[in-house]
């Protein structure tokens, strides 16, 4: 487990060494090369998951791509279980995280009826700088559901 990911988790809760430990043996690294990715996005410390298939325990209809090489630290449903177990305020540390993937999911939904496309393009701008510049433009126009060239355009109007 990354250095980056407990500093991260130690943010939300107090974890000992021994705890680290138990969690070590249920997260697992996977390193990823670029690719693309349109459904949603995560930046550096989010986790991203497909609740239906996390809670129904199944495979998941979709795949995590990478827009650069990124390591990801993947735990499965019945790990995750023996992790909150094991060390019960994790699961106050998921809740955290749940809660603003939740958030984050229904403010887009609430931006792409309420706003105007223009809008929301500027919306995500203003609240991700620093993505908008590492991930492609044709992803982002992608994610949300806007033409390349229209994202183009926008672009260029805001230079």
């Amino acid at each position: 487990m990354s250095l980056s990911l407990i500093n991260h988790i130690r943010k939300h809760i107090e974890l000992n060494d021994d705890e680290i430990k138990v969690l070590n043996t249920f997260i697992i690294s996977v390193t990823l090369k670029i690719n693309e990715q349109i459904t949603q996005f995560a930046i550096d410390n989010w986790w991203i998951t497909d609740y239906f298939s996390f809670i129904d325990n199944k495979p998941s209809e979709y795949y995590i791509q990478a827009v650069e090489r990124t390591e990801i630290q993947s735990i499965n449903a019945n790990s995750f279980e023996e992790i909150v177990k094991k060390i019960p305020q994790m699961e106050r540390y998921f809740r955290i995280n749940m809660q603003r993937a939740l958030a984050a999911s229904q403010l887009r939904v609430k931006y792409m009826f309420e706003l105007s496309k223009e809008e929301f393009y500027t919306q995500f701008c203003i609240s991700f700088p620093e993505f908008v510049q590492r991930v492609p433009q044709y992803m982002i126009a992608s994610y949300l559901g806007l033409t390349p060239e229209y994202v183009s355009e926008l672009r260029k109007k805001r230079l």
